[in-house]
């Protein structure tokens, strides 16, 4: 399922049916979740590691300790691909629009060293 476009890591916490409602307009999109791996369970270090070495982009709801983490990895010199964090209390449809847009309108290279915060408004 390799598209042009970037590539995702969905953490266990991430609202499936906000990832069902991505993957209807967008049916190439390249994304797994990390319950179906591996690296289920694994701390959020290790999971942006993970990530990094995949070259995903994390999606998360975690906005309490994932942008800390992944701000860590930057000062730290260490790759990270992006982090999208989506507000855990969003509407589903505000947060699906804005997602479209970010993961459309983007290429892999402009979310290096980012971390964006979903609804953008």
């Amino acid at each position: 399922m390799a598209t042009d476009g970037p590539r995702f890591l969905a953490d266990e916490n991430f609202n499936n049916d906000l990832l069902r409602a991505l993957r209807r307009p967008l049916p190439d999109l390249d994304v797994v979740r990390a319950q179906d791996l591996a690296i289920a369970g694994a701390e959020d270090p290790a999971l942006l590691a993970w990530a990094a070495g995949e070259g995903r982009i994390l999606l998360t709801h975690d906005a309490r300790t994932i942008p800390g983490f992944a701000y860590a990895r930057v000062r730290a010199g260490l790759p990270l691909p992006g982090v999208v964090v989506v507000a855990a209390g969003a509407d589903i449809g505000d947060a699906l629009a804005d997602l479209l847009v970010v993961i459309v309108a983007t290429r892999d290279e402009e979310w290096a060293d980012q971390v964006q915060f979903v609804p953008l408004s």
